[in-house]
Parts: structure tokens; sequence; C-alpha cells
């Protein structure tokens, strides 16, 4: 499995079991990456220590908040479809790279992840 392949397949395990996403944000909101293909992403993590790893890559003064789930799932992932918006997952590395999903297809893996446990 590449190193996004872990860091997705992590993500939905982590998120499931703590019931928490974690995103960066300042005071305008949280950081989106457009891809080269026009896409912008809006990223998420599974754990604290991931989302700070990504604070302290990107800098300027962004800081690390948590989610439940459920309103994840209820309000941040409706909002980001309208948007054409795609969900970053547990980017990771010194350039935050990783697997970006549609909001449906992220309801969808944490649906099925959901029912194998």
């Amino acid at each position: 499995m590449s190193q996004s392949g872990s860091q997705a397949a992590a993500f939905f395990r982590d998120v499931r079991q703590s019931r928490v996403v974690w995103l960066v944000r300042d005071d305008d909101g949280s950081p989106t990456h457009l891809s080269a293909d026009g896409t912008r992403s809006l990223p998420f993590w599974s754990t604290s220590p991931r989302a700070q790893r990504a604070a302290k890559i990107w800098g300027h003064g962004l800081r690390v908040e948590s989610m439940p789930l459920d309103t994840w799932c209820d309000r941040v992932l409706p909002d980001a479809a309208r948007e054409g918006l795609v969900i970053g997952i547990n980017w990771s590395g010194p350039r935050l790279v990783g697997w970006s999903f549609a909001p449906n297809e992220v309801l969808n893996r944490l649906s099925a992840a959901h029912t194998l446990t």
C-alpha cells in the first residue's frame, strides 16, 4: 500500500474509533489546496498530532481544532459538496500530500468501515 493509501486507511480507522476529526485554521477559516486540475481540497486529519504537524509545516499562525465526527458528517461534508470541494485525508510529509475524496465518497467509506467492525 502506498504512503497516501496507508494514511487514508488510518484516517477512516482512527475517526471511526475516536469519533473526532481534526483541522487546521486561522481566524479566516481553514486553508484549501488548489490542485493542478483545478480541484480545491479541504484537508482534515484523524489525530491531533497529525494536524499539529500540518499546522507547523504550513505556519502562518494556523491552530489545530477538533470537531465531532457527527458534526463533520452532517454539516461540513454537505457544505463542501455544495461548494465543489474535495476532502483531503491525513495529508502528510514535508509537502503535505495525500489522497482527496469527494464528500459523498468519504461518507461511503466511513459507512463501509463502520460495517466492518
